[in-house]
């Protein structure tokens, strides 16, 4: 965390206290769920199914500008709706109370090269539980950026702006890189290890059907039109990236987010882990068009803390969210869109740069950090 403990504020007995109203807030959203809430899902997956249709009608006629400039943007917006508002939030549970087959988190898979059963591991089971904690949560950084001022600073730092931009344009294929946790399994060793050597094929499956379905069925399917289509596709594949990319760093990475050594979890109460989901997530405010788009990851405290919650209740959890961190003296970290941006971007360059003045550090924080 940072040099000045933003909840060293808090006694034990307060913490624990938080604990148990964030309790009710959950408690109450779960008892009040019902049809309104399984009719917003529906109609949302029912409107996404039907503008990718229609964009990708309009895109056999793409050989025409108007027609290629619509396409692509209906497009773009179908599939930012398939990863954020219905991938994403059916994969972590949220609708599984409707009991329908067909919007589980155990059928569910997404317009995406990570497998849902990856995903759900690496982001469910590790990110959800040990959220900003260096060495344990892989999206913090990706596994290619410094995100703390006291890990050990090398040379290859210098370049991450240019691995985040480049992590951003192809940000579906990092987050299958880093769920099957490549950078460690490229030991030699590891390589030839079963599980990782299955895992990897199933990725390489998605990533063929991916590519098959985009670039190649549909392409085809627009006749003359297949180079305009090819290039419509690519651009809504990147459009999608970099908005999903910008959603995540902004939820996690701002100036006033804090992150946590692996020590800080040892012996961790409920109490204590939600705080660290309050500490460890940012918001980002907006219009409701702006909350939809963003799968309502722009409410990312209140998802941090409830991921399976419905995400049409994170703006009402929200007010009563903020009303805790003014109780017991806490930052709420939000802002609009640009300004997180800019926060995030800020910080990817300042950690590429060596410290002027490194803390002083002890062998165990040492080794810590080295192995982070």
């Amino acid at each position: 965390m940072t040099a000045i403990d933003p909840t060293a504020h808090l006694t034990a007995e307060q913490i624990e206290e938080l604990g148990r109203e964030l309790d009710a807030i959950r408690d109450e959203v779960i008892a009040s769920r019902g049809e309104k809430d399984a009719a917003y899902i529906r109609k949302v997956i029912s409107a996404q199914r039907k503008l990718e249709l229609v964009s990708r009608g309009v895109l056999l006629f793409s050989l025409f500008p108007p027609a290629w400039i619509i396409g692509t943007a209906g497009l773009s917006v179908a599939k930012i709706m398939d990863n954020m508002e219905i991938g994403h939030n059916i994969l972590h549970g949220q609708w599984d109370w409707m009991r329908d087959p067909k919007i589980h988190s155990t059928t569910w898979e997404w317009d995406h090269v990570s497998p849902a059963d990856q995903w759900k591991h690496s982001h469910n089971e590790l990110h959800h539980t040990y959220t900003n904690v260096i060495g344990k949560d892989n999206d913090l950084g990706y596994g290619i950026m410094r995100v703390d001022e006291d890990q050990r600073w090398h040379p290859f730092h210098l370049g991450q702006p240019l691995w985040n931009f480049i992590n951003a344009c192809f940000f579906e294929y990092g987050i299958a890189a880093y769920d099957l946790e490549l950078g460690k399994n490229l030991h030699k060793r590891r390589r030839k290890d079963p599980e990782f050597r299955a895992r990897a094929r199933a990725v390489g499956r998605k990533i063929r059907k991916q590519v098959l379905k985009d670039y190649v069925i549909h392409p085809l399917l627009s006749g003359p039109s297949f180079l305009p289509t090819l290039a419509a596709t690519f651009t809504a594949n990147l459009v999608r990236n970099l908005w999903s990319h910008s959603v995540i760093m902004c939820g996690h990475f701002p100036e006033g987010v804090q992150v946590f050594e692996r020590r800080s979890i040892k012996g961790e109460t409920r109490g204590q882990w939600y705080l660290r989901q309050m500490m460890g997530s940012a918001n980002i405010s907006g219009s409701k068009a702006m909350h939809f788009m963003t799968g309502n990851l722009s409410h990312q405290i209140e998802h941090h803390l409830f991921p399976d919650l419905p995400s049409n209740r994170y703006a009402e959890v929200a007010v009563k969210v903020r009303a805790l961190f003014e109780k017991y003296e806490l930052e709420y970290v939000t802002g609009p869109l640009p300004k997180q941006v800019f926060s995030a971007w800020r910080k990817v360059f300042r950690l590429s740069l060596p410290n002027r003045k490194p803390k002083v550090r002890t062998p165990d924080r040492e080794r810590e950090l080295a192995a982070a």
